[in-house]
């Protein structure tokens, strides 16, 4: 049989996470370096691997019911390959130092296991709930696997210039920057989205480090649902509309 398929065979790399494109992420595997990767997000693999459910802390549990933030993971264990990919998104690699990196958890493909997470609180100046306010923190040393939809933006934050982004567009920032939530609006404005502009909340980011912003303002669809009432009129809540965004295309 022959076809320009044939083009788009396994990529050889000595490296243990590569990308097989810029939708599928390669990770190979030698029995001893686990992986975390979100559940349901395996499209193949070689070799002898193993797929488990991972364990949920009750603290976990706890933060997860409570903000709505958390992952929910698989452990890849064995020895050999696995193809991980979710939606057609973009994923791109981002190496784990001591500096963390803080994510929106929707944007999480996967991780090496030897990495700490947990849910933390963003400061809200308005204390309004969603929006961005409880994010995934990720610390100690090694690989992360995000996604985007499209090709995304890295921003470098220094003392001198500091970043605004739209909080449903944010996906990820250094743990070390202080971000503050607001609107640019005074205080009686606050609920109303600028006006007729169309934007609503921003994440502001001050220090040293860098804010990673996709070409989007709508989660995958597996989050999303068709929104109603005053809070889609209004754009309050999580991502935008408490996770509920209308004409939620995903390309």
């Amino acid at each position: 049989m022959q076809s320009p398929l044939f083009a788009y065979n396994d990529q050889q790399t000595q490296d243990r996470w590569s990308l097989q494109n810029k939708q599928m992420l390669r990770v190979a595997l030698e029995g001893h370096d686990d992986i975390l990767a979100r559940k349901g997000t395996m499209v193949a693999y070689q070799g002898l691997v193993e797929f488990d459910a991972e364990y949920q802390s009750n603290q976990q549990g706890r933060a997860r019911a409570r903000t709505g933030e958390g992952l929910d993971l698989m452990r890849c264990h064995g020895q050999g390959t696995v193809f991980l990919a979710n939606l057609a998104q973009h994923v791109h690699l981002v190496e784990v130092e001591q500096d963390g990196l803080t994510v929106d958890s929707s944007y999480v493909l996967a991780m090496d296991s030897s990495l700490h997470h947990e849910v933390i609180a963003v400061d809200s100046l308005y204390g309004i709930s969603g929006s961005g306010k409880y994010q995934l923190n990720i610390t100690g040393r090694g690989k992360v696997a995000l996604m985007t939809s499209g090709a995304p933006l890295m921003m470098q934050v220094t003392p001198d210039k500091y970043v605004n982004c739209d909080a449903d567009a944010i996906v990820a920032w250094s743990t070390g920057l202080r971000v503050q939530m607001q609107a640019q609006t005074h205080t009686s404005g606050v609920w109303r989205r600028r006006g007729s502009t169309g934007e609503g909340w921003e994440l502001s980011f001050m220090g040293t480090g860098f804010a990673l912003v996709q070409p989007s303002e709508l989660l995958p669809p597996q989050n999303a649902q068709i929104g109603s009432g005053l809070a889609a009129q209004y754009g309050m809540g999580q991502q935008g509309v408490r996770g509920q965004n209308q004409g939620n295309v995903w390309s």
